[in-house]
């Protein structure tokens, strides 16, 4: 008859031969992650979205063989803090990156608050999910646009390839002609093909296609003899996207030839809306910078072999902070002890849930953004953002503007471009959204700018605004 401490001993011993098996089992089943992640994409900037100029058949056939979620978002409308939100998985009041660096945007003149500067720098005690992927076993890639202050190598990445750091390049272009898009594409295959039998993630973070537009030479002759789309006409972003999809075709060939596509999830997704000088969402309106629906929706897709069904479409809106649980859940990671504010995307790729039901989505924007050279689709000529705070439940998406109280109230539904304000004829659902927006906002302690700028001067703003609008004729502008 076994002693008590043998049976104790023998039992832990088949505990722990039970539990590695348990872990070894489940490691095999932990697929590769690809996340291609593109900067300025707009919502309507691939084909398999409806540009009528731009080419992006590799892309397309992803999309297809997965499911496009029409209603996506990013969780700003410019780089930084729609990167910060992506990669910690919370809104910016909680890290606190509200901007492209800290400095106030725009003219002194024509800002009526002072700015909440924010910070440049992802705080290195937020934990990211390619740490958690990382601790789990991945080995870990990221190639192209970090812009978050810190090393990505500190924070979860094995290899990091940051674009602005490669010698000699200028924009997009190196000193030997070489084309940045395809370099990092190159980094990124030399990176899935040394992993050899281990799982990966890469994060390839295109820089391409913002600004400034640098056509890939060989391909100029093509666009520039084709008939110009009536949404889109751009050549050299034509040839810059291109770039992009020719190389995910790479990385789908490289995939096949080392057997890995069938355990490889793809995820593709945009920082933000379009450039909006060189491209259009239409029928949204706005482009990056802005809240509209053109500033914040982008082009989201997800490709997994025997676990989304291809050819699926879903237009529950989600958003950015929404891929760290899912990412994690993909992997089989354990999710961090942090505030985490999105909710994984597994049920609705499985086809579980049809919609999450009217759960809110928000952004919090305590600061300025100018207006392009020629503005065109923003709330007033001088800014394409100012301070702002955005809710969208259902149909509805509500906003606060902090310079002046303005509340607009839209049906997104009935009203996609955001042209008819609804706060006098729904003011209960008016009020009903603003209480929720105010509720989280004390939440999340987002600051709230309230200081009056000193240099404001509003005769100043008046007379711009003025000169500004008579240049554009008539056109109306602003947020009705």
């Amino acid at each position: 008859m076994l002693t008590g401490k043998l049976y104790q001993i023998i039992l832990g011993s088949c505990f722990i031969a039970l539990s590695l098996f348990t872990a070894c089992s489940y490691a095999e089943d932990q697929p590769n992650i690809l996340f291609i992640y593109l900067d300025d994409f707009g919502w309507r900037d691939a084909s398999y979205m409806g540009s009528d100029f731009y080419e992006t058949p590799n892309i397309d056939a992803l999309a297809r063989g997965g499911m496009i979620f029409s209603d996506a978002y990013s969780c700003a409308a410019n780089c930084a803090p729609a990167r910060a939100c992506l990669l910690s998985g919370q809104y910016t009041p909680r890290h606190q990156l509200f901007n492209v660096g800290t400095a106030p945007r725009g003219k002194a003149r024509h800002r009526r608050l002072k700015h909440v500067p924010g910070t440049d720098t992802l705080n290195p005690e937020i934990e990211i999910w390619a740490e958690a992927l990382q601790k789990s076993g991945y080995r870990t890639g990221m190639f192209g646009k970090w812009h978050l202050g810190t090393d990505p190598t500190t924070q979860g990445f094995d290899v990091a390839v940051e674009y602005d750091k490669l010698p000699g390049f200028n924009a997009h272009y190196g000193p030997e002609g070489q084309y940045l898009a395809d370099v990092l594409t190159d980094q990124a295959v030399d990176f899935i093909k040394k992993s050899g039998d281990k799982r990966w993630c890469v994060y390839l973070s295109h820089f391409a296609v913002h600004t400034p537009l640098q056509p890939k030479r060989e391909l100029l002759p093509k666009y520039q003899a084709k008939k110009p789309g009536k949404l889109h006409q751009n050549v050299k972003m034509a040839t810059m996207i291109q770039a992009v999809d020719d190389g995910v075709g790479r990385i789908m060939t490289v995939l096949d030839e080392i057997n890995a596509r069938e355990n490889t999830v793809i995820l593709f997704y945009s920082d933000n809306g379009g450039y909006g000088p060189a491209t259009d969402m239409d029928p949204l309106w706005g482009y990056k910078g802005t809240y509209f629906e053109g500033g914040i929706r982008v082009p989201f897709f997800v490709n997994w072999s025997g676990v989304v069904e291809p050819g699926t479409e879903s237009s529950e809106p989600i958003i950015g902070v929404d891929l760290f649980p899912t990412i994690c859940e993909i992997a089989g990671v354990r999710l961090p002890h942090q505030p985490l504010d999105g909710r994984s995307l597994i049920p609705l790729l499985k086809g579980e849930l049809k919609s999450f039901g009217d759960r809110p989505l928000f952004w919090h924007f305590p600061a300025y953004l100018q207006s392009y050279g020629v503005y065109n689709e923003q709330r007033d000529p001088l800014f394409r953002s100012r301070p702002v705070s955005v809710v969208r439940i259902g149909d509805y998406k509500l906003k606060e503007y902090f310079e002046d109280g303005h509340v607009s109230l839209f049906n997104l539904r009935q009203d996609i471009r955001e042209r008819h304000n609804l706060t006098k004829e729904m003011p209960e659902k008016r009020d009903e959204l603003l209480h929720i927006l105010k509720t989280w906002q004390h939440e999340v302690n987002a600051p709230v700018p309230t200081e009056l700028n000193p240099k404001f001067d509003a005769d100043a703003e008046n007379k711009a605004i003025k000169k500004a609008s008579n240049s554009r004729g008539k056109q109306r502008q602003k947020d009705l």
